[in-house]
């Protein structure tokens, strides 16, 4: 089983409507308790749209987990959650008890997912939380494959037939022990100018950045210039919330522990994209809000938290954080095709990315910002993320670090881009999977393929 070293998030929050789907297969019944009609509730409104989900937190959701974790934070991981998943239906009532209930649920774009409702012990049995964890993807059989030339065949099939429904456009790679086995391009970089994608394509890879991000503070760390222990403060004294900036380290911001929340949400969707083309350009996009529980306690993804680290490591070794990942992580990696290039910029073989509105594709170019920053967005193409995975395996930013010792997934995605990295250290593979169009166009096959694998 391969560790996912950080979770799967996409980098821009897209604003879906939906309209209303069944709720449940028949002979699949709630409990008819204040929690099973909550959660009844909750389905209806996850797939009516981001009106009906403002209702259903406003109506189910205790008043002291409102003030821990307002609304418009909770839309925000909404229509997250919604982009990757599509419209929920209940498959399986796992548990139910006065104060909890579990469920199994099918996303409309394939996956499968774990929801854990929490609630009051007592009345009125308002909701606390709710856990989401991955349950695999929907129709992704685990028939392994014989050997490699047949893993081959059999991803080339698969990948193929999606990209003819245009269910897929990018690049696939499967290696072995660091060499190739399998790679292909499917598709259009460019639609308007039918451009097809190639080996060399650069594409959107969404939060993967947040992996550079993490190995430059493990870097920093390793040369004395920061401490794990080191709070927000000592590096970014005017740090618009000073609770955060006392009580938030180095080490809460790696592990996404630290009660940071998002900057995508009301803020990210007033600014002018074209304003964001700096790290400290998002800080007013989040920095200032309250935190959302007291750092260390629990674990929360966290794309401002990911900022705010860039923004120390930019304190921390005295560089630009573009520049710094440049020097000290693609050079020496060897990764060539890599950067955080400017939306205006003119870049040789980059993708464009496309993000289905009503039952036409078209361009993303208005959900994306200026500038990707240490929370995601930069770019990079298949060979160069291969190069990145063989660099860490030989040791070239030092020792593996023991949460990597079995391997590695790592994601990302928004409108118009989805990108997944597979490796699994016990039998020598690496799956590379980008996309230029929405979730799950890469997540999916890069799953189906791992599904696959030799044993």
């Amino acid at each position: 089983m391969m560790n996912r070293i950080l979770p799967s998030i996409f980098l821009i929050a897209g604003l879906l409507t939906a309209s209303p789907a069944p709720q449940a297969p028949a002979g699949i019944q709630l409990p008819p308790t204040p929690v099973g009609r909550s959660v009844e509730a909750y389905f209806k409104a996850f797939n009516a749209g981001v009106e009906a989900m403002q209702g259903y937190f406003a109506a189910f959701t205790a008043k002291d987990a409102l003030q821990q974790v307002p609304i418009d934070v909770r839309l925000t991981r909404y229509r997250q959650m919604h982009e990757r998943l599509g419209n929920l239906e209940l498959r399986k009532l796992v548990e139910a008890k006065s104060d909890l209930v579990r469920v199994v649920a099918h996303g409309g774009n394939g996956p499968l997912v774990n929801l854990e409702f929490q609630f009051e012990p007592a009345e009125p049995f308002g909701l606390i939380a709710i856990r989401v964890t991955d349950a695999g993807m929907e129709g992704a059989p685990g028939d392994p494959k014989k050997d490699a030339s047949e893993l081959a065949s059999t991803v080339r099939a698969y990948a193929q037939k999606l990209a003819d429904e245009d269910a897929f456009s990018g690049v696939i790679l499967l290696a072995r022990d660091g060499a190739p086995i399998f790679e292909q391009a499917f598709g259009l970089a460019d639609r308007a100018r039918k451009i097809p994608n190639r080996l060399d394509t650069k594409f959107n890879i969404g939060s993967i950045n947040k992996s550079f991000t993490a190995l430059a503070a493990r870097q920093l760390f390793a040369q004395g210039k920061l401490s794990l222990d080191d709070p927000i403060g000592k590096f970014l004294p005017d740090y618009p919330n000073l609770e955060a900036a006392v009580k938030v380290t180095v080490s809460h911001l790696v592990d996404m522990t630290s009660g940071i929340g998002d900057f995508f949400g009301d803020r990210y969707q007033a600014t002018p994209k074209d304003k964001l083309r700096s790290l400290k350009d998002y800080l007013p996009l989040f920095a200032d809000k309250p935190l959302e529980f007291e750092p260390g306690t629990k674990t929360l993804y966290s794309n401002g938290g990911y900022l705010v680290l860039g923004l120390i490591v930019e304190k921390a070794s005295g560089q630009d954080y573009y520049a710094y990942v440049r020097e000290h992580i693609y050079k020496p990696a060897e990764m060539t095709d890599s950067d955080s290039y400017a939306k205006g910029d003119v870049v040789a073989n980059r993708a464009k990315g496309y993000t289905h509105s009503g039952s036409a594709w078209v361009p993303n170019d208005d959900t994306l910002p200026a500038r990707g920053s240490s929370s995601g967005g930069g770019y990079s193409t298949a060979h160069d993320l291969l190069k990145y995975v063989v660099a860490l395996q030989k040791g070239t930013f030092g020792e593996l670090p023991e949460d990597l010792k079995d391997g590695m997934g790592i994601a990302g995605g928004a409108p118009g881009l989805n990108a997944g990295v597979e490796w699994d250290a016990k039998r020598g593979y690496t799956i590379i999977v980008l996309a230029n169009l929405d979730p799950p166009a890469a997540e999916r096959i890069a799953l189906q393929i791992r599904a696959w694998l030799p044993q």
